[in-house]
């Protein structure tokens, strides 16, 4: 199911959470930003976007110390 009103960085950062496994490997929002040449600030923002834009796609939750980010899109 497609979801409506992603910007392209949501879309692309919703793309890469999903084919990648931040369950096991904890979630950096700081290699995320240089993976994208982003500010860290913007990550920040679009994570905070699809928890709403994307709710049934994403999952972000806090286990072992560390943000863990499991996305199906």
């Amino acid at each position: 199911m497609a979801v409506i009103g992603l910007t392209d960085f949501e879309s692309r950062l919703l793309k890469w959470i999903s084919a990648s496994d931040f369950v096991e490997v904890a979630w950096s929002t700081k290699r995320a930003a240089e993976a994208f040449k982003v500010q860290e600030k913007e990550v920040y923002e679009a994570l905070a976007a699809l928890s709403f834009k994307a709710r049934d796609h994403i999952q972000i939750f806090y286990d072992g110390g560390a943000i863990r980010i499991v996305a199906d899109y």
